[in-house]
């Protein structure tokens, strides 16, 4: 791995990386390592911003904007987009639509990442876990993609999978809950999206990475999305403790690695 690594960062929708890995991807900018973000889709079933979109303008076009607004406080030098559309939740109609993310053919899709694996010489590849955290269709798509992508590309970079370590979360909403300011109908262990609880066990998860140094970039590249206002406003409105302990730290699994959790920086640097 080159001592200032190139790292390709998938995500499904703009915004998913301001909530999920944002904190590495500023951490790695700041350390010298050059960081791209590769959007899935353009994110046509989120909100619209309250005020209204300007005539002529998309919602695809607005978000776009704001990802662009969220790679600037990243330090995120390039970011690119795979051109397909945003699937709905589990079980909608547009799942299968022509140009959904979520039905569309994996070695095309592979291919278009591949072809930016290659652009950038791409060292680190960084996508979700096997069910995509919370089984929204083109998070779970994300992960088949970066997989086959990992393989179509000239150089084979190293894998990493975002995910969320459930036991973790559990532990936290428990203790937010016992103070009074948890969300008591929140519960990481019940079914999400696709029928799975949330994230992954610690015993599955690899790497605990710390960004607590990187929260006010985190912070700005959740406000950088306002649109999005449902979760976006939840997660800013956090108490400042529970913001620390939820997004302090990040974790990856690394697949073919031997079982157990580290701290560390597996983005190579």
């Amino acid at each position: 791995m080159d001592p200032v690594p190139t790292i390709v960062f998938l995500h499904a929708h703009p915004d998913d990386e301001a909530s999920q890995t944002a904190g590495a991807m500023a951490r790695a900018s700041a350390e010298g390592s050059r960081v791209v973000t590769v959007y899935g889709t353009g994110g046509e079933h989120g909100e619209e911003p309250r005020a209204g979109l300007p005539e002529g303008e998309t919602l695809t076009d607005w978000r776009r904007r704001e990802a662009e607004a969220s790679a600037a406080v990243l330090g995120v030098q390039r970011v690119a987009w795979l051109g397909y559309r945003d699937s709905g939740m589990t079980g909608w109609e547009q799942n299968g639509h022509e140009g959904a993310f979520h039905s569309a053919d994996l070695d095309e899709a592979a291919g278009r990442l591949a072809a930016i694996l290659d652009e950038e010489d791409a060292d680190v590849l960084v996508g979700y876990d096997w069910h995509g955290g919370y089984g929204h269709p083109d998070h779970v798509r994300v992960h088949a993609v970066v997989h086959r992508a990992a393989e179509l590309a000239t150089r084979r970079p190293r894998l990493l999978e975002s995910t969320m370590n459930r036991d973790q979360m559990r532990t936290f909403h428990q203790a937010a809950v016992a103070a009074g300011q948890g969300d008591k109908s929140f519960d990481p262990d019940s079914d999400m999206d696709d029928g799975n609880p949330l994230g992954t066990p610690e015993a599955e998860i690899h790497w605990r990475v710390d960004v607590t140094d990187y929260l006010p970039q985190r912070r700005a590249a959740l406000e950088a999305h306002a649109s999005q206002a449902t979760d976006i406003e939840g997660m800013l409105g956090m108490p400042e403790e529970y913001f620390l302990a939820f997004f302090g730290f990040e974790h990856y699994i690394e697949p073919g690695r031997e079982p157990g959790m580290q701290p560390g920086w597996p983005f190579g640097g």
